[in-house]
């Protein structure tokens, strides 16, 4: 939105500088331009919309408004803060869970493939075995192959 008074309006001039009209600057006593210390406010559930909390502006008297902008904006900065802070605390707890989980599954992996190891080792086994009876079989037909051959010959010339 623009403004309606120029930059080098003397009125706006005047209104800015009218806390300096004494020659302090808040550089030179910086202790009388800081905001009142504020003591913390016990923590209370938020329904976490934007509107001011009335139970904090029952208790406050009416000398305090003019510092209740100022209040509320840090009170709903702090409500902010612990509420990042549990979800911090959720999320790690979360990647906590999630870890332990992996690790569980790992284990059970482990274990699945040991026992698929084994598994795969006695059907190697077992496949050298009918490799090794497949062959024996082999030459004994191959032999009893010349057997029958050698006694078809004898019988032939007889």
């Amino acid at each position: 939105m623009l403004s309606a008074l120029s930059a080098n309006d003397p009125l706006l001039s005047n209104l800015f500088y009218a806390a300096f009209d004494g020659g302090y600057t808040p550089w030179d006593f910086p202790e009388f331009f800081l905001a009142p210390p504020t003591t913390p406010k016990p923590v209370t559930s938020s329904t976490g919309s934007d509107e001011p909390d009335q139970t904090l502006a029952k208790l406050k008297p009416e000398s305090d408004y003019s510092d209740r902008g100022v209040t509320i904006v840090e009170e709903r900065k702090r409500r902010r803060m612990v509420s990042n802070r549990e979800s911090a605390r959720r999320s790690r707890m979360r990647k906590q869970r999630h870890l332990e989980n992996l690790r569980n599954q790992l284990n059970l992996f482990r274990v699945k493939n040991r026992e698929l190891n084994t598994q795969l080792q006695i059907l190697h086994n077992h496949c050298d075995q009918v490799r090794a009876e497949n062959d024996w079989l082999r030459s004994e037909r191959t032999l009893l192959c010349q057997k029958l051959s050698n006694i078809t010959q004898f019988m032939a010339f007889q």
